[in-house]
């Protein structure tokens, strides 16, 4: 059996869709769990088990996994998915190949300014695997980005997990041959799709930052010095608002498209 973890939180938009591409999908009999966090309870209906439960995203799903391996046997599947992504193509042969030389396979978005972590948009391990890793979503194990920045983000603790434990995972990486965006709108292996928006409008990511526009340089003098800096900052905050409403109309229309039903918005990226 196969038990799949998302939550939805805020707004019900990808419920239906989410559904749609499982049931297309997945070849193997499966169980979906949820969390329905400021979401009218009638969608209740599209999931197997609703979970009341608050936090954080990392713990929410942290909290699914212990509700489903209190029910699952060890050899029973655990998937992660997040609420804006799906299969788009059955992930079962990948799955199988992964996890026959590994603990856990999951997407790692590298293209986010090099994100080493595995990210729960997609993920699967067994739930004999979880438990035996002591499986945890939470942030705060931290990494060093290419600037040399220490960061941490979900999933984090779970790197630190497999590093400590030696346990190796398969990264599955970006796939698109093309996107309006270079972080969100993300085809993973050519199986999974991530929107990356999510219940939100838009996604700014440690990888759009890095696409910010140079900064000018700051003179030794210092009231030109302060002027230049207010520049810079002013600068920054119009490029940053201008990206903003950019990605608010490409996730709508690409979400629009989806919605619509068929494969054909899929030609876009791949």
């Amino acid at each position: 059996m196969l038990h799949i973890a998302t939550v939805h939180y805020g707004s019900p938009r990808w419920i239906e869709i989410q559904k749609r591409y499982l049931r297309e999908h997945i070849s193997v009999p499966y169980q979906t769990w949820t969390s329905l966090n400021q979401i009218d309870p009638a969608y209740s209906a599209h999931f197997d088990r609703v979970i009341d439960q608050t936090g954080r995203h990392s713990d929410k799903l942290n909290h699914l996994a212990i509700e489903i391996a209190h029910e699952a046997s060890d050899s029973d599947l655990l998937m992660f998915l997040d609420a804006d992504a799906f299969p788009i193509a059955d992930p079962m042969p990948a799955i199988t190949d992964g996890l026959a030389n590994a603990a856990l396979i999951a997407v790692r978005r590298a293209e986010n300014n090099g994100d080493r972590q595995p990210h729960p948009c997609f993920c699967v391990t067994t739930v004999g695997a979880w438990r035996k890793l002591g499986g945890d979503w939470s942030p705060g194990y931290r990494w060093s980005t290419p600037q040399g920045r220490r960061v941490s983000d979900v999933g984090g603790n779970l790197l630190r997990q497999l590093e400590l434990t030696q346990t190796p995972w398969v990264p599955l990486l970006r796939s698109n041959r093309r996107s309006p965006d270079p972080i969100l709108f993300s085809v993973y292996a050519d199986i999974v799709y991530h929107h990356g928006a999510g219940s939100r409008a838009q996604a700014f990511t440690r990888g759009h930052n890095n696409l910010a526009p140079t900064p000018l340089a700051v003179p030794n003098a210092p009231v030109v010095g302060e002027m230049v800096k207010l520049a810079n900052r002013g600068r920054r905050r119009v490029w940053r608002r201008s990206n903003e409403k950019r990605q608010a109309r490409e996730s709508q229309r690409v979400y629009d498209r989806i919605r619509s039903g068929g494969s054909d918005w899929l030609s876009e990226f791949m």
